[in-house]
């Protein structure tokens, strides 16, 4: 056991020990991951040295003894770790801050997303979801800003053109040829509560062999709605 009044620690602060073999006339050692000054204790073969009287410890990295060791002496570094509570992350808290940045590595489970439409605030959401083909995204500093297709350029149907820039051309294009790959049901569970039109803009709809197109009671189909077909 270490000779010497021991370092006393408080709840907020961690210590850890450091242990090292010295070389014949060593005076000079260096603490791996350093230490924080005035928040060191050095032992001697079991001996607690003194600050200043014994060693210097005054850079954060070395420590030099004032009577050189010799070889094989075994010196003990006991370095006082500061934890600070108010910088922690508390359990079940409703209101927290943490000073500077925060990095995980790991997943992020029940993150609020903040949804903005023209930059006024429309809710909070988990998860967006963007259904349709030709939508884009672009990083604007921390803000991602998304263009819809259809919601400037190509008239509103079919998928926007963009120039070489991203911002959109007046022309959209609509596929000439499409196939239904899977079962498909057009009902009130999908195409409106009341007798709806349910329509295509792209002249060729293709059933696959094997898959049944259903439309549902109430339901009227209207192929090629813009008759675009042999144009």
């Amino acid at each position: 056991m270490a000779l010497g009044r021991p370092i006393s620690l408080t709840n907020n602060v961690a210590s850890k020990i450091i242990r090292v073999l010295a070389t014949n006339n060593q005076t000079v050692f260096t603490v791996p991951g350093g230490y924080r000054i005035n928040q060191i204790g050095v032992f001697r073969n079991g001996v607690r040295l003194s600050n200043n009287s014994d060693f210097t410890a005054l850079d954060g990295s070395t420590v030099t003894l004032v009577n050189a060791a010799q070889t094989n002496d075994e010196v003990l570094f006991e370095i006082q770790d500061d934890f600070r509570v108010a910088d922690a992350i508390v359990s079940a808290a409703s209101t927290q801050t943490i000073s500077g940045d925060l990095t995980v590595t790991g997943t992020v489970y029940g993150a609020i997303v903040g949804v903005n439409s023209g930059g006024i605030a429309i809710g909070e959401a988990k998860t967006l979801n963007f259904i349709g083909s030709g939508n884009t995204f672009a990083q604007n500093g921390d803000t991602i800003d998304i263009s819809i297709s259809g919601g400037s350029g190509g008239g509103g149907l079919g998928t926007a053109i963009n120039y070489s820039d991203d911002t959109p051309t007046p022309f959209s294009y609509i596929d000439s040829h499409v196939t239904v790959t899977s079962n498909l049901l057009i009902d009130t569970e999908n195409a409106g509560l009341t007798t709806s039109y349910v329509v295509s803009v792209v002249p060729n709809v293709e059933v696959a062999s094997g898959v049944a197109l259903t439309v549902g009671t109430g339901k009227t189909m209207i192929i090629d709605v813009l008759q675009i077909g042999d144009f």
